[in-house]
């Protein structure tokens, strides 16, 4: 559950921060030439987080908007929403 005064997506925000730091570090590698595969190996850590944070960001929809949706019966828009965002998915993974 979201903490009062924090962030709805907080766990998302603090895995995204590590992913910018990451990819700080893999633009740096870039610039100084370092081994191709050290910096493909650490572009899929990037990713890795990225996920993760889409995840927890998919997962909070779930258990406040989706289950706010089902209390009041609107639950159709949001199995569109979904439907639409697991395209993506299919793309991506």
């Amino acid at each position: 559950m979201t903490v009062p005064g924090e962030p709805k997506h907080s766990e998302a925000l603090r895995l995204i921060k590590i992913a910018m730091g990451q990819l700080k570090k893999v633009q740096d590698m870039i610039e100084n030439n370092e081994y191709c595969p050290n910096i493909s190996i650490q572009l899929l850590a990037v990713i890795s987080i990225l996920k993760k944070a889409n995840t927890k960001v998919l997962s909070k929809h779930l258990e406040t908007c989706v289950r706010e949706a089902t209390e009041t019966c609107e639950v159709e828009d949001k199995i569109e929403e979904l439907e639409k965002i697991f395209e993506l998915l299919e793309r991506t993974y």
